[in-house]
């Protein structure tokens, strides 16, 4: 099981260039797409999910057995696709449970198997109590679960969930983020998002997007291992921090009695009391994202 991505590019009717020769090639697993607000990741999420068709290049799945370019075939993959768009609507006078039984009628899923797959996702996303409320008195977070359910009603090969986590509150991000890695061990799952935290703990690769193009595509580790002794951390005055910050990538700041804490991503030492730190994901994101495209791998 593979989608490959080929050559991708995206230019809108008004002359928005969304995506640049865009290639990647993905396996079962989750991939964390992960890039700063308008960078791409929804154009990209939608050609993959078959609803816009890319202005060049193509993109391939390919089940084991056949292959095929999914703007010529998009029903082969439709059919084992799962997609939670960005802007997800519901019908407000419809019941979670109703709604759910109208989308699975949609998708061809027979209504024994529908019953009881419905009542197994209800439970999975914490509705059961509320199933049979309308989804028009629903929360923003609890809607969200809907649409985490409707994704997942024929058991998808290929998962797309694109900025899921809106508007869940802390417990329910951390619930949804075990539900993905359970679910990758057999599919392909394609997180998109701009919260760094959403990808840390379940990505396998991380493909940072920023300018509609891809920048890296690393494991966390990888990504975290690239900016080895080059993150500090330094106390800089208050008067001086607007200069410090117009020469250096400034990852975090706090200001304390001594002046303000200021994390840095530099590849030599920054300040004349800057120590070493152990990178993290963000300082990866920063570094990544506002390096020229022209040097990443």
């Amino acid at each position: 099981m593979k989608l490959t991505v080929e050559n991708v590019s995206k230019r809108y009717g008004n002359g928005v260039q969304a995506l640049r020769d865009f290639s990647l090639e993905l396996g079962p697993g989750v991939l964390g797409l992960l890039g700063p607000n308008g960078a791409g990741k929804s154009t990209l999420m939608s050609i993959l999910a078959t609803i816009t068709l890319p202005s060049a290049g193509r993109v391939l799945w390919d089940d084991g057995k056949t292959s095929v370019d999914t703007a010529a075939h998009p029903n082969v993959l439709r059919n084992v696709l799962g997609f939670l768009p960005q802007d997800f609507g519901v019908y407000p006078n419809l019941s979670a449970l109703e709604y759910l039984e109208y989308l699975a009628a949609i998708k061809g899923i027979d209504g024994k198997t529908a019953k009881s797959r419905i009542e197994e996702l209800l439970t999975l996303v914490n509705l059961q109590s509320a199933k049979t409320r309308k989804l028009g008195g629903y929360s923003g977070g609890m809607r969200q679960r809907v649409g985490i359910a409707q994704a997942l009603l024929n058991d998808p090969k290929l998962l797309i969930v694109d900025e899921p986590t809106a508007g869940l509150d802390p417990e329910e991000r951390v619930r949804f983020r075990n539900l993905l890695s359970e679910l990758s061990h057999d599919r392909i799952v394609i997180l998109s998002t701009h919260i760094v935290s959403d990808v840390e703990l379940t990505a396998d690769r991380i493909a940072l997007v920023a300018a509609g193009q891809l920048i890296t595509c690393q494991s966390p580790d990888q990504l975290l291992n690239s900016l080895d002794g080059r993150v500090w951390e330094c106390v800089v005055p208050p008067d001086m921090l607007a200069q410090f910050k117009s020469h250096h990538a400034c990852s975090g700041m706090v200001r304390r009695q001594d002046g303000v804490h200021v994390r840095v991503v530099s590849d030599e030492k920054p300040w004349h009391n800057a120590e070493s730190e152990p990178a993290v994901l963000e300082d990866a994101y920063l570094h990544w994202v506002n390096a020229p495209v022209e040097v990443a791998a």
